[in-house]
């Protein structure tokens, strides 16, 4: 196996720790882990490093979070020697500092690439879990450590004739490594999610035509993507210390502000909208402290955008279609586009509205609509993921009893923090529902859950226990508040990923924490600091009833 045998009750097992998933997330776990003298074997399905930045291959991919933030904070080294070329990352160099992070830290020798980890499941005897492969792997562990990603797993639209198309097909979280030459072609997409607002203009620059399927308008605020001079980078790395610490309290830091929009005339809100509208980004949505919170702030946000809309978009009925209306603005993750409604007025772009005019079936050389028949020759799907919890599910994980996580998150997912759920004891979830995960910068939220989970077992290990895994009631009462807080937004007014709605019969439950990652932060070491608040510890039935060890379980209040 490679690693060294850990004990585990009275079961020899192959690692101290499994992780799944070999991205931003399973990288630190593993340089953590092994800080700390641990052994530890990763799997990965892909060949290389990269998680979402390895499979995300699409014309345009980038990143909306600015890349001076989009990186590590945990090596003071790693990011000085780090040089960035665009405030907003492109996929490939975004790849490229992953495979640097895996190659400086030497953390590919802990990785078995393409393997895919089909199953897990928990030993009670001896607190150990055992994980199988496709590729015929059976490994075991005392640890396991989901690290499989928040927007992981690609899904496909349930649409007839999908099976009959005859021509090229793709989707933009499973791209292919070679460049797509798009000239001559005449290309569907279908999905205007922040992956085809990013694919569309660039594929209309090469294609004969681009139709695009249109299920839901999203809100897109320019990028104004520029070169970062070296001027500028020296500058922040100089003050990194200031800024990893404020991102700890924020997540992504913008030019936050502590007004309401209703505090303040329409003057005064059109030049601060015009303002964030000509800098570009996700900072728009801050431009007022309530956009989240209050409605008629949100609609005054939201008419801005649509009014732009109209400003660009030559043809009226075409801006009308691509004009939100169902939604508050934000509440669907906020789209960063380049050229994306200035794509509309190219003459070899068409816009299908499926509102008006739904999708019949998918045809060998084609689309049929209600109302026409579209000839194509290829199919882009840029129709998003089973987000949050679809990498969990997909695998066929049994805690206590033998009961499946699929089935006890059937209504909804379960668990406490975020961070693991009650009867799967020693299995670790990062950036999973119920944490702050996609609404703040991802690398923040993977730092935070990464340096807990080392600390909870660094604590197993020194007090002699072998388990922990949340109370119940400590789960119901999270879930509760997760669902209080995002009640208090206009989150739930969208059907969103962020609620399931683009899975056809996954529970309509909003999945991440809405409260804020400070807040969140805080929480996480209280309970740590209380000696793990909510949490049952223990010790494997295979030592109880031997000395010091008998019958030793602990639930801390």
């Amino acid at each position: 196996m490679g690693g060294s045998r850990t004990s585990s009750g009275d079961r020899a097992c192959d690692f101290d720790v499994i992780v799944v998933g070999a991205g931003f997330a399973g990288l630190y776990m593993i340089h953590k882990l092994r800080q700390m003298g641990m052994s530890v074997r990763a799997y990965e399905a892909a060949d290389d490093v990269g998680g979402v930045w390895y499979w995300n291959r699409y014309p345009g991919a980038r990143c909306d979070v600015e890349s001076m933030q989009y990186s590590y904070g945990f090596s003071e080294e790693l990011q000085q020697e780090w040089n960035w070329t665009e405030r907003f990352a492109q996929q490939p160099e975004i790849l490229a500092y992953i495979q640097h992070v895996a190659d400086r830290f030497e953390l590919r020798s802990a990785i078995q690439f393409k393997t895919r980890v089909e199953a897990a499941s928990f030993d009670e005897p001896t607190a150990s879990w055992t994980v199988t492969t496709d590729r015929g792997d059976r490994v075991t562990a005392p640890f396991l450590v989901m690290a499989s990603g928040s927007l992981s797993t690609a899904r496909l639209p349930d649409i007839c004739g999908i099976e009959d198309f005859g021509g090229r097909f793709y989707h933009t979280g499973q791209w292919p490594a070679h460049k797509i030459d798009f000239s001559g072609r005449r290309v569907g997409v279908v999905g205007t999610g922040s992956s085809g607002v990013q694919a569309i203009p660039m594929i209309a620059r090469e294609a004969e035509h681009v139709y695009v399927f249109q299920r839901t308008p999203n809100f897109v605020i320019p990028a104004r993507n520029r070169p970062l001079d070296d001027e500028g980078q020296r500058k922040w790395k100089d003050r990194y210390p200031e800024h990893r610490a404020r991102a700890k309290q924020v997540g992504t830091f913008y030019e936050f502000s502590d007004r309401s929009a209703m505090d303040v005339s329409e003057d005064e809100r059109r030049a601060e909208y015009d303002r964030r509208w000509a800098e570009g980004g996700v900072n728009f949505v801050h431009s007022f402290k309530d956009i989240y919170l209050n409605e008629e702030s949100n609609k005054t946000a939201a008419d801005y955008v649509r009014e732009r809309i109209r400003s660009i978009v030559n043809d009226p009925e075409v801006a009308e279609k691509l004009c939100p209306k169902d939604h508050p603005l934000g509440t669907k993750r906020i789209c960063v586009g380049s050229d994306y409604y200035e794509t509309y007025n190219r003459d070899n772009v068409t816009l299908i509205d499926l509102r008006s005019e739904p999708i019949d079936r998918i045809l060998s050389g084609g689309v049929r609509t209600a109302a026409a028949v579209y000839a194509i020759d290829t199919l882009v799907f840029a129709t998003g993921y089973d987000a949050l919890t679809g990498a969990l599910t997909a695998i066929d994980i049994r805690g206590r009893d033998g009961v499946a996580l699929k089935d006890k998150w059937e209504h909804g997912p379960q668990n406490y923090l975020g961070l693991m759920t009650a009867g799967f004891p020693n299995m670790f979830i990062i950036t999973g529902p119920g944490s702050p995960s996609v609404l703040v910068n991802m690398i923040v939220g993977i730092e935070q859950h990464v340096e807990w989970i080392a600390d909870c077992i660094q604590h197993l290990r020194a007090s002699g226990f072998d388990t922990i895994e949340a109370a119940r009631t400590a789960e119901q009462d999270w879930v509760r508040h997760v669902n209080e807080e995002a009640d208090k937004t206009l989150f739930p007014r969208a059907n969103s990923w962020y609620i399931g709605a683009n899975v056809p019969g996954k529970p309509r439950v909003f999945l991440p924490y809405t409260a804020g990652i400070g807040r969140y932060r805080k929480t996480c070491e209280d309970v740590a600091a209380a000696g793990y608040r909510g949490f049952v510890l223990g010790t494997a039935p295979a030592k109880q009833g031997r000395g010091d060890h008998q019958d030793r379980r602990q639930a801390v209040a």
